[in-house]
């Protein structure tokens, strides 16, 4: 009875086993070929194409289900200036001219956001929460939750915000490296406000390394990726994910003369943004390597001129002295054809392949001189740091120049109540202003200071130039000023 049985089961088995075998055999398999055809003149022309079975065609359900419950919907509060304009003089004759002065009004705005730890971290655009005094953010299920600003880049429009939560779902990260032209990716976000949270589309990668226009910052990193995935306002800090639930990017604009999406959307690619966010995390701000060179783009007329044997890479306009390019022996005219064994066809490449390093990380960088092929190894040096930038020794950076509080002992040995000391001086305005290290600045345009906040602060609302006074060392006083 039991050999019946495990005959009649391994026959079952055989049949299936043969069954799925001859599906296989008779299903095309997705074979990249080459196709040659003739033009109009009649000249041959050779394409490459792909036999696609019907189930190789993509499915997103697994993608789509998985992804958008680690976006989640970001609504922000912000306080602006009203500036009322035309006032009638009788008005103000009998109210007064406070009435007249710009009043203070809240307003409401909303974005997205992708959850990438589950300790409620989130990763969304520094645009949404720019100026914001709240912050809150509703989950995919409808769970509710304050949030604070961990820390913001603007020059890659990234912003990392945190929720007090446990265990909340999260999106694996993907390689945008990888991406490759015409790959299917969706963007999943709250199009148009809280109405349409959780909305999800489909595109394809339309480009990648794209500048986009009109975009401005102090460091302005240009490589993202171009879509035709539907994002509109509401989108920003949104989820860009590939076919395996991967996040790839992130949803940051759209250019449109009407406001609305018209077929083009773009993403700051998720590698940029892995190093911004570990950044801002650790350090609270970005530590952002530079190879201190300018550099544009090799056209024809370049390469002819040069004698390339190609149209790519980029040429070194200007190698900055004392820079890492400069260190590892770049020069004007170098052209820079790939950095690690990664191809660079213009600056936005450049760019974002830096902006992968630390300060201090090394890189082959593979160049043609006079005709010839060379390497070299770059040590990438750090980025001049922006005014308020706290470093980790707790110093702040003001014109060139480390700030601290005055400790108790040197306030009271100088007969002082309150004072910022200066730590250390390297090239900038304050240096070249006559700054000098020890000396411990009490007012910034005649407003007493007692922390390097306070001292950033002033001089930010300066309209023109800042003027500080001090004493030094031996409490001789002193004063400079300098233009902004």
């Amino acid at each position: 009875m039991k050999r019946g049985f495990l005959t009649v089961l391994l026959s079952v088995l055989a049949g299936g086993i043969t069954a799925y075998a001859v599906v296989k055999a008779t299903q095309p398999e997705p074979v990249a070929q080459s196709v040659v055809t003739t033009d109009e003149n009649g000249t041959a022309v050779e394409y490459r194409t792909v036999n696609l079975a019907e189930t190789d065609y993509p499915d997103f359900t697994y993608a789509a289900e998985s992804a958008v419950e680690a976006v989640v919907y970001v609504e922000v509060t912000v306080q602006r200036r009203q500036q009322y304009q035309n006032i009638d003089p009788f008005f103000r004759f009998f109210f007064g001219d406070e009435y007249a002065m710009p009043q203070q009004r809240e307003a409401k705005g909303s974005g997205s956001g992708v959850i990438i730890r589950p300790d409620g971290y989130i990763v969304t655009n520094n645009h949404v929460v720019d100026g914001a005094t709240k912050i809150q953010v509703t989950l995919n299920n409808n769970q509710q939750y304050d949030a604070t600003v961990v820390g913001t880049d603007p020059a890659t429009d990234v912003a990392i915000i945190k929720v007090d939560a446990t265990g909340l779902p999260t999106i694996p990260l993907g390689d945008s490296d990888k991406l490759r032209l015409g790959e299917w990716v969706l963007a999943i976000g709250s199009p148009l406000g809280v109405q349409l949270r959780s909305t999800i589309t489909a595109g394809i990668v339309s480009a990648k390394g794209r500048s986009m226009p009109d975009y401005s910052g102090e460091f302005k990193i240009e490589s993202f990726i171009q879509t035709d995935a539907a994002v509109n306002p509401g989108n920003s800090g949104g989820a860009l994910v590939n076919k395996k639930g991967e996040l790839v990017g992130i949803n940051t604009a759209i250019v449109s003369q009407t406001g609305s999406y018209s077929g083009y959307s773009f993403a700051v690619p998720v590698n940029i943004v892995k190093r911004v966010v570990d950044d801002l995390i650790d350090f609270g701000s970005v530590k952002r390597a530079v190879l201190g060179i300018s550099m544009g783009t090799v056209d024809k007329k370049i390469a002819d001129e040069m004698k390339l044997s190609s149209v790519s890479g980029v040429y070194i306009n200007e190698v900055s002295k004392g820079s890492a390019a400069d260190k590892a022996g770049l020069r004007k005219d170098d052209v820079i054809i790939a950095i690690d064994g990664q191809k660079i066809t213009d600056a936005s490449s450049v760019q974002a392949k830096v902006a992968g390093y630390h300060p201090g990380d090394s890189a082959d960088i593979a160049y043609i001189r006079d005709g010839k092929t060379a390497h070299v190894t770059v040590v990438f040096q750090a980025a001049a740091a922006t005014n308020g930038e706290v470093a980790l020794d707790g110093t702040t950076e003001f014109y060139g120049a480390k700030l601290r509080a005055a400790d108790p002992e040197t306030l009271k040995s100088l007969n002082l109540k309150g004072g910022v000391e200066i730590v250390s001086l390297g090239s900038g305005k304050m240096a070249d202003a006559g700054a000098r290290a020890g000396n411990i600045i009490v007012y910034v345009n005649d407003k007493p200071v007692t922390k390097p906040e306070e001292v950033v602060a002033q001089a930010k609302k300066a309209p023109r130039a800042v003027y500080v006074e001090g004493v030094d060392k031996n409490g001789r006083a002193f004063y400079f000023g300098f233009g902004k």
